[in-house]
């Protein structure tokens, strides 16, 4: 085989390969773009979560409401 034949074989390689690597990039975006969408849902949704927890105050009164009813209808 010429070198001219061998270069031209090795070009056309790297040229077969930059389309399909080019075409899995666009491939990649679509669903880089797709899963920040839903991201970003989760997180909105996070957030409203978030926002409806109790706070650690909240949650430290409500154990010693516990405690003291417990404790109340311990000795019935």
């Amino acid at each position: 085989m010429s070198d001219t034949k061998m270069l031209q074989i090795i070009l056309d390689r790297i040229i077969s390969l930059e389309k399909k690597v080019g075409n899995g990039n666009k491939e990649l975006k679509e669903e880089i773009i797709k899963n920040r969408k839903r991201i970003d849902k989760f997180g909105i949704q996070l957030a409203e979560l978030s926002d409806d927890a109790p706070t650690v105050e909240e949650f430290d009164e409500l154990d010693q409401k516990v405690k003291r009813l417990e404790n109340k209808f311990a000795t019935l």
